[in-house]
C-alpha cells in the first residue's frame, strides 16, 4: 500500500468511526461496482441475468441516465456461445430498449444469420447501456461507470467467443486505447480466456459497404472455432 492510498484508508477509517459515534450504523447509499450488486449463482442464467438486469435500470451512475428513453441491456440467449459487443445504443436502440434494432442491427442480423443462426441463438450486448447524446462516442467516465455490467454479464453468459464491433468495443473490452480494427481485425485476441473477434461495426459498413466480405471472412473463422 503506496502513501496515497494509506491516507485514502485512513480517511475513511475515521470518517467511519465518527460516524458509528453519532450512532450511525448503515450509510444510505451503495458503493459497489455497477454488475457487483446483487449476484446470484450463474447456475441459473436467466436469473442473474434479469437481477442484473433490474439493476441497470435503476441505474444513475452517469449523466446519460437524465437523458435516456430506456436502459438497453441485451438481448438473446443466456446460453449463447458466441457473443456479440457494440458500443451503445443508438436512437431506435434508446426507444425500443434492445440492441442493434436500427438499420445497423438489420445489417448485423443479416450477418448472424448468413452465419446460420439466428439473433435468439446468440447474445448482443453494448459496451454502455444508455444512449450518448446525437450518437456521439461513450466518454471514458461513462464507460467506467457502466462497464461492470457488461462484465457481469460475460461472466454469466460464457460465452464461447466474443465478436467486437467496433473501435471503442475492442479498446474497452482489451483495456488498450491503441488498437485500431484495421490491424487487428480477423486475429483472434482473448479476454479472460474467451477468444475474442475484433471485426468492423455494421454502421461502419453501412458507409463502407466494400468491407463486408471482411466482416463474412471474421464470422467465417469465428463459426470454424465453434466447431473445431
Amino acid at each position: 500500500m503506496d502513501v496515497k492510498e494509506k491516507t485514502v484508508y485512513s480517511d475513511v477509517r475515521t470518517m467511519l468511526h465518527y460516524y458509528r459515534a453519532l450512532g450511525i450504523e448503515h450509510l444510505p447509499f451503495d458503493i459497489r461496482r455497477p454488475g457487483q450488486a446483487e449476484r446470484l449463482s450463474v447456475s441459473d442464467k436467466p436469473a442473474a441475468l434479469a437481477v442484473l438486469q433490474r439493476s441497470a435500470e435503476k441505474c444513475f451512475q452517469c449523466k446519460l441516465a437524465g437523458s435516456r428513453k430506456n436502459v438497453v441491456f441485451g438481448d438473446g440467449s443466456p446460453d449463447a456461445k458466441i457473443m456479440f459487443i457494440g458500443e451503445a445504443p443508438g436512437k431506435e436502440e434508446d426507444i425500443q430498449g434492445l440492441p442493434f434494432v436500427g438499420d445497423a442491427g438489420m445489417l448485423l442480423t443479416r450477418l448472424i444469420e448468413k452465419m446460420g443462426l439466428k439473433r435468439s441463438d446468440v447474445y448482443i450486448a453494448n459496451i454502455i447501456k444508455c444512449r450518448p447524446p446525437k450518437n456521439r462516442d461513450p466518454e471514458s467516465d461513462e464507460i467506467e461507470s457502466c462497464i461492470g455490467y457488461l462484465e457481469r454479464q460475460i461472466e454469466i453468459i460464457r460465452p464461447e467467443i466474443i465478436v467486437t464491433l467496433g473501435r471503442i468495443s475492442l479498446q474497452t473490452l482489451m483495456q488498450n486505447a491503441e488498437l485500431k480494427i484495421s490491424a487487428v481485425r480477423g486475429n483472434f485476441m482473448e479476454y479472460k480466456q474467451i477468444p475474442v473477434m475484433p471485426t468492423f461495426h455494421p454502421a461502419y459498413l453501412l458507409r463502407n459497404p466494400k468491407d463486408k466480405w471482411l466482416t463474412w471472412s471474421d464470422a467465417q473463422k469465428v463459426m470454424e472455432r465453434i466447431r473445431a
